[in-house]
């Protein structure tokens, strides 16, 4: 900025101003400002060039702030103020901070995505992570979620995409029935075999048809609506239950057939216009960070051609 005169004035030269009157001796000013004493000299020379008064008088003793000076002490501190305010704006800018919501199944937020905060939350502990899990239809464009996890690859939208991984199912019952059933896990044939069944509500799921084509119109004794359901009864002995993996092996239960030919793709999507967003682009990554760490719990009968992720 320059004055009538055309001499530019320096507003980083308002530190040097107020270092001068704080301390009183350039020598002062200069170890304060991590400056020589001749670059404060020639500053102060400077600005009071460019703002055509005297700042300070000189003694033997120091410097000692004009009338002038003084008038201007107040808008400088402001000055400086407001310096450190700009800063302290773009610091937060550059930090993760704020409200994400992740939506996902139960049967991936309870075992796998909830223990996995401690880190992320502590690396940034500005920010706020809130799980919608659940039976209910989360819709990203309406902004129920930021970013959802999910096993069905949306058609359609405004969507970034990205294959987190593979979920893999085997055939599980508790160890008792497991023991008790005739070759027990060795056994290939399942005819004798009772099993836990799902709803005709849930009968599109992938191990619901499983079970339709194994059981051949064979009734299941027992059927339920969410999976912590399907796991209870396995435990409790009820049957073979269909399970994912890393679920069933969490509560100790037996494998009966490890290679079902059942997958599930696990997808992380996020609305287009948050995909540079600084808050839920911290949850994205460690999201992938940590399905590719589990990758061999979620599907450990994958083969190694399988494809995981991209």
């Amino acid at each position: 900025m320059e004055n009538e005169t055309g001499a530019v004035l320096h507003w980083d030269d308002a530190r040097v101003f107020l270092a001068i009157a704080r301390s009183g001796t350039l020598s002062a000013a200069a170890v304060a400002l991590a400056m020589g004493i001749a670059t404060v000299s020639r500053r102060l020379d400077r600005l009071e060039a460019a703002l055509r008064v005297p700042l300070f008088s000189r003694h033997q003793s120091g410097y000692r702030l004009t009338d002038d000076g003084q008038a201007l002490l107040q808008r400088a501190e402001a000055l400086e103020q407001a310096g450190q305010a700009f800063g302290a704006a773009a610091r937060e800018q550059g930090e993760v901070a704020g409200h994400v919501r992740l939506a996902t199944a139960d049967n991936l937020a309870n075992p796998l995505i909830i223990p996995s905060l401690p880190p992320l939350l502590a690396r940034h502990p500005a920010l706020r992570v809130e799980i919608v899990s659940g039976v209910q239809t989360v819709n990203l464009h309406r902004g129920d979620a930021d970013l959802a996890v999910r096993m069905v690859k949306p058609a359609s939208g405004n969507l970034t995409l990205r294959r987190l991984g593979t979920l893999g199912y085997g055939l599980y019952g508790a160890r008792g029935y497991v023991q008790a059933r005739a070759g027990g896990a060795d056994a290939a044939l399942l005819e004798r075999d009772a099993f836990v069944g799902w709803a005709e509500s849930h009968s599109h799921l992938p191990a619901a048809h499983w079970l339709a084509r194994t059981l051949r119109g064979r009734p299941c004794q027992v059927e339920t609506t969410t999976l912590s359901a399907q796991v209870a009864a396995a435990a409790a002995g009820l049957g073979l239950a269909v399970l994912p993996h890393h679920l069933a092996r969490q509560q100790g239960l037996v494998c009966v057939r490890h290679e079902l030919g059942l997958r599930q793709p696990i997808w992380l999507v996020l609305h287009t216009d948050l995909a540079q967003s600084r808050r839920v682009r911290a949850v994205a990554d460690h999201l992938i960070a940590l399905f590719e760490q589990a990758a061999e719990v979620l599907d450990p009968a994958a083969d190694a051609g399988v494809a995981r992720g991209t």
